[in-house]
């Protein structure tokens, strides 16, 4: 992966939870928006004021998202970088996640997600995913069994 330049790129953490990533975001520059399910959203904040100076606070927004609704709340194509860590497990959430990454890309968006590949349901969202975006993995620590997947909008050549 190599280093990746956040600084004052426009980033968004899926399924934040306690909003790790996105604080680190922050942290190295980024204007980050941190979203989750409406029943995480206190802790959640509280994360980020609790883990963020007072002078970096402002780059980092806790907004709502439930993947595959409301996605008018934010605007298409906006992001630069998309971050998600072990959000691919229920099966139940695969169309709405993918309805809402391709919401939230343009072409030169950049989705990385990191996860571990359990069961043949995960598997099969990375063939979901695969089937919509290019996909490639790009990291794997065999002593945690976690693994860094890269995915872009796939570039169609339009037929003549």
């Amino acid at each position: 992966m190599g280093n990746t330049d956040l600084q004052g790129r426009s980033v968004i953490e899926l399924g934040a939870g306690t909003g790790l990533l996105g604080i680190v975001a922050t942290l190295l520059g980024a204007h980050v928006t941190l979203t989750d399910r409406e029943t995480a959203l206190e802790f959640l904040k509280s994360n980020v004021q609790a883990n963020l100076p007072p002078d970096l606070q402002t780059r980092a927004a806790v907004k709502e998202l439930t993947w595959g609704r409301n996605l008018g709340n934010f605007s298409p194509g906006k992001f630069d970088f998309i971050l998600g860590a072990d959000i691919i497990y229920l099966e139940d959430t695969f169309v709405d996640l993918l309805q809402t990454l391709e919401h939230l890309c343009s072409e030169r968006t950049v989705i990385l997600l990191s996860c571990r590949i359990r069961y043949e349901r995960d598997q099969n969202f990375l063939e979901m995913l695969k089937g919509r975006f290019s996909v490639h993995e790009v990291y794997y620590d065999p002593s945690k069994d976690v693994r860094i997947f890269k995915a872009q909008r796939s570039v169609r050549k339009e037929e003549f």
